[in-house]
């Protein structure tokens, strides 16, 4: 099973996020991570689909964009016209996830379900048909830089339950994600990590060793 990366440019520097695109992208990493927050469903607010539209040019890696808003059904378009190729979305945050997933799909976009730490697997056994990526929590939604909570039951739930639909779904883990908990988490299933403060914290210099670093675990 290929491991993937996808570092999060929440813990870039906002003030040159081109640039940080551009050098995470050259440092290796297989999917751009953008984390959309509200300050309703979660409490921070970070970018929009005008900020995704922007960055855009900068890589022609997978936009892996995790909305993490409320009602998020009024944004789908907006993000998939950005330039997303993966919306993910949280079961809490519209009535009804399957016509949600629907819309991704209808936008011709990958659709994702992120599930907080307190959110069942359950929660998402009958949209599974729909579902391209499922991203587990492994923190509470909102901030970077949060200690990893140890869901590791949880994700191999997860990846039997993707392994018994035969379909090509991708397991992601986001929060907490250093050269540790990377081990750990791919042992128990996951394809593809989030990694956000351990790849950026150490300038641009240190980009692709953090990255290889988390793939280097992986083999």
């Amino acid at each position: 099973m290929s491991i993937l990366i996808s570092p999060s440019i929440l813990s870039a520097d906002f003030a040159r996020l081109g640039d940080e695109v551009r050098a995470i992208d050259a440092a290796g990493a297989d999917y751009i991570h953008i984390d959309v927050m509200d300050g309703h469903f979660v409490p921070n607010i970070t970018i929009g689909p005008a900020v995704v539209k922007a960055l855009r040019p900068h890589s022609s890696k997978v936009f892996d964009v995790h909305l993490m808003i409320s009602p998020v059904d009024l944004f789908l378009k907006d993000f998939a016209d950005a330039g997303a190729d993966i919306i993910t979305v949280h079961p809490e945050a519209g009535a009804h996830l399957h016509r949600t997933l629907q819309t991704i799909k209808a936008l011709g976009k990958k659709a994702g379900v992120s599930l907080n730490p307190s959110t069942p697997l359950s929660a998402i056994v009958h949209v599974m048909d729909l579902v391209d990526l499922v991203l587990i929590m492994t923190v509470n939604p909102g901030f970077g830089g949060q200690s990893f909570i140890p869901l590791l039951d949880k994700v191999r739930d997860a990846r039997a339950m993707i392994d018994a639909t035969g379909r090509d779904i991708d397991l992601e883990i986001d929060g907490g994600v250093n050269q540790e908990t990377a081990r750990d988490v791919i042992k128990a299933g996951a394809n593809v990590l989030v990694a956000g403060n351990y790849v950026f914290k150490n300038g641009q210099g240190h980009y692709a060793t953090a990255i290889r670093s988390l793939r280097g675990d992986a083999v």
